[in-house]
């Protein structure tokens, strides 16, 4: 064997019992589990590594990553490969770049500076590629941790419709089926949206309908950002069910939380409306993020109309004193569609990161703080920001509630998604730390669900929705896609104050059966590589 990894204690994905055992790996595949107590000698290897008193689990898939570009500029990316995650789902909330023509990149480019960098003037990565094939194929050069994508179905109609507020046209609608045909050919797991962020937000339920048939053709699922996790948030989660119900496709709720003072408590409310679904026989799971916070864009929480025709419109929006008051109105008195209905409460609006290095300052504070120190009104303040940063800024959203996340996290269609904006001098912990959170404070510091559980949550059950028939356990015949962690140590070393600080208790980590961590350090192995739907 290539490795055997000793007397180590198996959590196998299941989420049945753990048990004692030696597990050796050849060729990057588990090739014996040798249970203690079973007959016969024990594997030997080029390799031993003692596994005592550490746990050894299947690698963790990240459902909901924003590591795009990350991938491709930062051959460490220890933000993930130190969490042990394996393998990340990109392509979320309806806006990635592929698959795109000159005109879409250089716009999707704008609109998502916040999330991932990559802006117009950004050269760290050469965007040589235009289809989902050639971005997967990009991938596939070798990156720090395995990669499956979601066509993005903002983008998509950016590219057949462009920015209009309108219905499409039948001949724009069998473009845009023609894209998510070509894109799930070539290796896409399902289609995504961002159902609050333009122009996504646009199609209606018809159009988003056919798009979703054509996903359900080729046994992909649809993951969307729904149309509000605030005010509308029960019927925007039960026109999502419908939808797809409509559709004959799988559904993926995105980022599943109840946000905002008027969803306290209504977790329970949300899980009683899927497990009907589901008895009925609809296909449906979800991924939630550990913690309260959500995070977005500043811009993002704009009302729609403000943002439509692209970056350079909205911008020139604000301008327009005019036009600006009636955006704040909009904002702050009414609740925008962008902040999910809910009017603007400023003070729970955090600045995580800037693109304009001169604009640092903002950072950490809340838009109300920023505003009492300028001597002026939040709004001021925020279109400000929302100018001079040309809407790359990112903020955190403080409108979670606890009971809500540990009811959604113990349901049993629920997945790991970090949901993680790597972007800014401040951006939120989860992006470093939603996996070791998982384990260590609600798995063993606050008993929520056991270890084993909370294992299956992380892997089994997230490779069963991708419809991967060799990942997301540790059994024999299955890739060597590994993590060892101390179960009695393992935490997040991200918070609010240090969002980028690295898990702890977490000492190998393995692609393939090779080392992406080694005694709690980054190798310099690229094992990664696009993990495409199964023909």
């Amino acid at each position: 064997m290539d490795l055997v990894i000793k007397d180590t204690r198996v959590i196998d994905g299941t989420g049945g019992a753990s048990y004692r055992a030696d597990v050796a790996v050849t060729d990057g595949r588990v090739t014996t589990i040798h249970r203690e107590g079973d007959a016969g000698p024990r594997p030997t290897g080029t390799r031993t590594l003692d596994g005592s008193g550490l746990a050894l689990s299947p690698g963790f898939i990240d459902m909901h990553a924003h590591s795009d570009l990350a991938l491709l500029r930062d051959p460490d990316h220890s933000a993930k490969a130190a969490q042990g995650v394996t393998l990340e789902v990109l392509g979320q909330d309806g806006l990635s770049y592929a698959p795109v023509d000159d005109r879409t990149l250089a716009e999707v480019r704008k609109v998502i500076t916040g999330w991932n960098g990559g802006g117009p003037d950004d050269t760290s990565v050469d965007f040589d590629w235009r289809t989902v094939g050639e971005y997967l194929d990009r991938l596939d050069r070798g990156i720090a941790v395995n990669a499956a994508y979601l066509i993005p179905q903002g983008t998509v109609r950016m590219y057949a419709v462009g920015w209009d507020d309108r219905d499409a046209t039948d001949a724009e609608l069998d473009h845009m089926r023609r894209l998510v045909a070509e894109g799930m050919e070539q290796g896409a797991v399902g289609m995504s949206s961002g159902l609050t962020y333009t122009p996504g937000m646009y199609a209606k339920d018809a159009e988003l309908t056919e798009l979703c048939r054509v996903v359900a053709g080729y046994d992909g699922y649809y993951c969307p950002h729904h149309r509000s996790y605030g005010a509308g948030a029960l019927d925007a989660y039960r026109e999502m069910v419908e939808l797809t119900r409509t559709a004959g496709c799988s559904l993926h709720l995105a980022h599943a939380t109840m946000n905002f003072g008027v969803n306290k408590g209504k977790g329970v409310d949300l899980l009683t409306l899927l497990d009907s679904a589901i008895a009925g026989g609809a296909d449906i799971s979800l991924d939630t993020y550990p913690y309260t916070p959500g995070a977005t864009t500043l811009v993002a929480m704009l009302p729609s109309w403000a943002n439509e025709g692209g970056p350079d419109a909205t911008l020139a929006r604000l301008l327009d004193d005019a036009t600006a008051e009636r955006i704040r109105h909009h904002v702050e008195e009414i609740g925008s569609d962008g902040c999910h209905g809910v009017p603007m409460e400023w003070d729970t609006i955090e600045i995580s990161g800037v693109s304009d290095p001169a604009l640092a300052a903002y950072v950490g504070k809340t838009v109300a703080a920023a505003a009492t120190e300028r001597g002026e009104a939040a709004w001021a303040t925020a279109r400000r920001l929302l100018v001079e940063d040309k809407l790359g800024s990112t903020i955190l959203q403080h409108v979670g509630h606890e009971d809500n996340v540990r009811a959604i996290m113990q349901h049993p269609v629920h997945t790991g998604g970090s949901d993680g904006i790597l972007q800014g001098a401040k951006p939120h912990p989860r992006a470093y730390g939603t996996f070791p959170h998982y384990l260590g404070h609600y798995a063993r510091d606050l008993g929520v669900m056991s270890l084993e559980e909370t294992v299956a949550h992380l892997t089994s059950r997230p490779a069963a929705r991708l419809r991967l028939p060799d990942r997301g356990l540790v059994r024999e015949g299955y890739r060597a896609d590994l993590v060892l962690f101390d179960p009695e140590t393992v935490a997040a070393g991200s918070s609010f104050e240090a969002p980028r600080t690295l898990p702890v208790g977490i000492p190998h980590v393995l692609i393939d059966g090779r080392f992406v961590i080694e005694d709690g350090r980054r190798t310099d192995v690229l094992a990664g590589r696009s993990v495409r739907r199964p023909a």
